[in-house]
């Protein structure tokens, strides 16, 4: 089994991450900041947060799926907020996306909020609502079934240190993995976590017996060349003893969004 998570930063890399994504030809995709919006006339919606202008891509989910049809994909929005489509307001949710490979039945899921609540309202400020998807999956291969989970950490103002609100955030992750998975078996959590190395993010997370394959493994850069800020870390892939790791990489090449992808080969 391959499993790859990866933010796609809204799909303004759109051509080159699907291309990626088809190539790679991962049976599970945890994919972080994916938009859709049902309504939109135009492939490109324009995002606008204080200074910030961005071209994002409108339905992004719908243009993943299309290139993944042997894979079921999931939707998880964790918010709602309005973008520019054209010179008309236009709609678009905002949240986790998840493709898993028909050859590999769901026969489980826990879906919740680790921050706030759904905002259907406007996007809000920042911290922004996070949730979290877990997957419960039978592997045929290895006869075995497999918990697999995602999540968008909390993004401040003030940078990835510990805060009240990252705190809180361990604990629902930890309850949330806890009403599907059983500490028998495999165990995958991953996704663009906005934290640090040295985050009591991970000591919480080792309650579940969770250690982190990216900082373990010696690399020290998540972001690509598109990231021209200080700090490097923000996404990890953590797992447990059953999780058997034949191969685990963070891929610099190509450069399909601001963050690197995450990519790991189960034995």
């Amino acid at each position: 089994m391959k499993i790859l998570s990866l933010n796609v930063w809204g799909g303004m890399l759109h051509a080159p991450l699907i291309d990626y994504l088809i190539k790679v030809d991962a049976d599970v995709y945890c994919l972080q900041e994916v938009p859709r919006a049902i309504g939109a006339r135009s492939d490109w919606l324009t995002y606008r947060d204080g200074a910030v202008e961005l071209q994002q891509r409108a339905n992004l989910y719908q243009d993943i799926a299309a290139a993944l049809p042997a894979h079921d994909g999931f939707f998880a929005p964790s918010m709602r907020g309005e973008l520019m489509d054209g010179d008309e307001a236009c709609w678009q949710e905002f949240g986790l996306a998840t493709f898993i490979r028909q050859d590999f039945p769901v026969i489980g899921q826990a879906l919740d909020f680790v921050h706030q609540t759904f905002s259907p309202h406007g996007f809000g400020s920042h911290p922004r609502s996070r949730n979290a998807h877990a997957f419960r999956l039978y592997d045929y291969e290895a006869d075995r079934p497999i918990c697999i989970v995602q999540c968008h950490g909390l993004r401040t103002e003030n940078g990835k240190g510990d805060t009240p609100c990252r705190e809180a955030q361990a604990e629902a992750l930890v309850a949330l993995i806890e009403r599907l998975h059983s500490s028998d078996e495999a165990l995958v959590f991953c996704g663009d976590l906005n934290i640090l190395p040295e985050s009591n993010t991970f000591k919480t997370l080792a309650r579940l017996g969770l250690a982190d394959l990216v900082t373990g493994n010696g690399f020290t850069d998540t972001r690509t060349s598109l990231y021209t800020k200080p700090g490097r870390y923000a996404d990890y892939m953590l797992v447990n003893q059953q999780v058997r790791v034949a191969a685990f990489t963070v891929v610099e090449s190509p450069e399909v969004s601001d963050h690197r992808a995450l990519l790991l080969t189960l034995g």
